[in-house]
């Protein structure tokens, strides 16, 4: 098959990403032609990609190229023009390449992989101001919960008109998780799963607990992520165990704040924020770790971050609403809260630090087992070429 992938490339690669390169890869290894069609707002694809449609993060263009990318509908149609694909598997558009791309690619037929919420969030992270889960479909309650402001709202009405239009080009939608799915049929979106992959451990890689209770927070630091929260569970960990460590492993917007914060509850010496990790960085941050926690305040619609670490032997604390509460196992591969809730996310914690889960601070081989097979790449390349073929195969016979 001659596939075309298409993508919005972020600034600081995320799993998103990461993901990207592994499927063309896997795609690649199975013997199908592929190109990459990426934004130039982060490294382009690692330098990997074929074509490059300009992209910013800058408020102001931003507020008009999210509605049509100009740039991006030009390297579609060149494109379609070079490489004739016979597919395009297009993954997250909105914030660089833009809805128009999915009409750019007249002709082609087009498979969509649904990793977020944009398609029926206009913030994107289904997340109330009042850090609650956010269940009512898009339209004026957003402008009436003040998730966005008047201009914000204005301006997405043709954003989003142009995506519904797009969304009707598209021949077969895969989300990422069974709560994903379930979020896009009540907005009358019909998708299918695909378990997304994670990389196997690094060669070199071995598990070495510390001596004292360590935890790692792996992540972009932005207000969904819950990262005040941990900072706050973590600070009534320590009246219980004054040696608890905590490792915040990533970059974002909120990184000054979230530092203040720190020093304002009394954790300097407790907690270190460590910076970006490459991967290699990140595995090193998790061997001596006594669990990763995740307390995402939204419903992450995945969170490879999770098994990442469990295919690593490292329990997991994470919030239960969302795609944690699908890859973790309740007292097998980590510990489930109620997201948002300060009080039973510390109770978490002193759970791992007190020995009373995980007391060798690893999780058993059988469920590393089982959730490597279920994030393996060659599962998931196998899966997508299944959809891939189906589409063409309608096609031919319509």
């Amino acid at each position: 098959m001659r596939i075309l992938l298409a993508t919005d490339w972020n600034r600081g690669r995320g799993g998103a990403e990461a993901c990207a390169l592994q499927l063309r890869d896997g795609l690649e290894a199975s013997g199908d032609q592929v190109r990459l069609l990426t934004s130039s707002t982060g490294s382009a694809g690692d330098g990997r990609a074929d074509y490059v449609a300009w992209g910013t993060e800058r408020v102001a263009a931003q507020a008009f190229l999210q509605i049509v990318n100009p740039f991006a509908v030009a390297r579609a149609r060149q494109a379609v023009r070079e490489f004739a694909p016979d597919v395009a598997w297009v993954n997250m558009f909105a914030h660089h390449l833009s809805p128009a791309l999915l009409h750019a690619l007249a002709g082609v037929p087009i498979v969509l992989s649904v990793t977020d919420y944009k398609c029926i969030c206009p913030i994107g992270v289904k997340l109330l101001p009042d850090d609650t889960l956010c269940t009512q479909r898009a339209g004026t309650v957003c402008l009436r919960s003040s998730c966005v402001g008047t201009l914000h709202w204005l301006r997405d009405q043709p954003r989003y008109a142009l995506l519904r239009s797009g969304l009707r080009r598209v021949a077969r939608i895969v989300a990422c998780s069974e709560w994903v799915r379930a979020a896009l049929a009540a907005d009358g979106i019909a998708a299918d799963v695909i378990d997304l992959p994670v990389p196997a451990p690094a060669a070199g890689y071995r598990r070495a607990p510390a001596a004292h209770p360590c935890f790692v927070f792996c992540g972009r630091l932005d207000r969904e992520k819950g990262l005040a929260l941990l900072l706050r569970a973590f600070t009534r960990l320590r009246a219980d165990v004054a040696g608890a460590r905590l490792r915040i492993v990533g970059t974002g917007p909120l990184q000054p704040s979230l530092t203040q914060l720190a020093h304002q509850l009394g954790l300097d010496d407790a907690v270190t924020f460590t910076g970006w990790r490459d991967p290699a960085g990140v595995e090193a941050e998790l061997a001596p770790a006594w669990a990763l926690v995740a307390p995402s305040l939204h419903a992450e619609p995945l969170g490879l971050v999770a098994p990442e670490a469990i295919v690593r032997g490292v329990p997991v604390v994470a919030s239960a609403s969302g795609g944690f509460g699908e890859t973790v196992v309740e007292g097998r591969s980590g510990l489930l809260f109620a997201n948002g809730d300060e009080a039973a996310l510390a109770a978490c914690l002193l759970r791992i630090a007190r020995r009373e889960a995980f007391p060798d601070h690893l999780v058993d081989a059988t469920t590393v087992a089982a959730s490597a097979a279920r994030h393996d790449l060659g599962r998931h390349v196998a899966l997508t070429r299944d959809v891939l073929r189906d589409v063409l195969r309608a096609v031919l016979l319509s």
